[in-house]
């Protein structure tokens, strides 16, 4: 990387995609152990009384590694714009994102303007 000040930037990305990776694995661990006990036992959702909060729980880690999955994705793709030149800047106005914004959202792909007007 020709930029020593995003040197920061590409240590905290790749801890926060290490901690991801470690929590995607502990939540299909998690997952992989509900479905196993359900396949086991055979239960009933719509009529066992365990059933219900089993199906919560699947259904409750599935969104949850969905979310996780969605995030290691965002931090793969900012360490493909730090490598590319192109982190820092909005992908719509291509103006400077504010190290501020980089600091609370190092995924960010647009400067606040923009964001603002997307979510508007």
């Amino acid at each position: 990387m020709a930029d020593d000040r995003w040197t920061d930037v590409e240590a905290r990305l790749a801890a926060r995609r290490a901690s991801t990776i470690t929590q995607i694995d502990e939540l299909t661990r998690s997952l992989d152990d509900i479905i196993d006990a359900a396949t086991a036992i055979a239960t009933d959702d719509e009529h066992d009384p365990e059933g219900q909060t089993i199906a919560f729980e699947r259904a409750q880690l599935a969104s949850l590694l969905s979310q996780a999955r969605s995030r290691l994705a965002d931090l793969e793709a900012a360490a493909r714009r730090l490598a590319d030149g192109t982190y820092g800047r909005c992908e719509r106005c291509d103006r400077p994102i504010p190290p501020e914004r980089l600091e609370v959202r190092p995924t960010a792909t647009t400067c606040i303007a923009c964001a603002s007007k997307r979510s508007g």
